[in-house]
């Protein structure tokens, strides 16, 4: 897996994304991040995420969605283990209006550099619940 130069997504997968995604159907986001050893600020790749993630929370709140589960990558066991990422998390979204309206937002705006700013990779990966699975 290639982790580098991967951190905003291209116009035309977005545009895909929109047209292509069900309306009103629920969704998760698997989010795959490499962090930059060090931001162009002087903080870690890692501090600049968190204050990115302490300054969205509120916007996914408001969003309807809410992250349901995050770690970070202790070893990669099956893959290619040179480049593995540093940390994985799935953001719920409600559907894909509520990602887009929040993504999109000017409060997003103001904050998004600092995702930008803290990434080597931002992998983004929107899924679609599987029905029939047993939990």
């Amino acid at each position: 897996m290639n982790l580098t130069n991967q951190v905003l997504a291209p116009k035309e997968n977005f545009v895909d994304f929109i047209k292509n995604y069900p309306s009103q159907t629920p969704l998760c986001m698997l989010n795959i991040l490499k962090f930059k050893d060090k931001t162009e600020d002087g903080r870690t790749g890692e501090e600049a995420y968190n204050t990115y993630m302490k300054e969205v929370t509120p916007l996914l709140e408001k969003a309807g969605a809410k992250t349901i589960w995050a770690g970070n990558v202790v070893k990669t066991i099956i893959g290619d283990y040179t480049t593995q990422p540093d940390r994985v998390f799935v953001v719920y979204y409600p559907s894909k209006e509520a990602f887009i309206e929040m993504s999109t937002s000017e409060a997003y705006a103001a904050i998004g550099h600092h995702r930008h700013l803290s990434l080597e990779y931002g992998g983004l990966i929107a899924t679609e619940t599987i029905q029939g699975i047993k939990k």
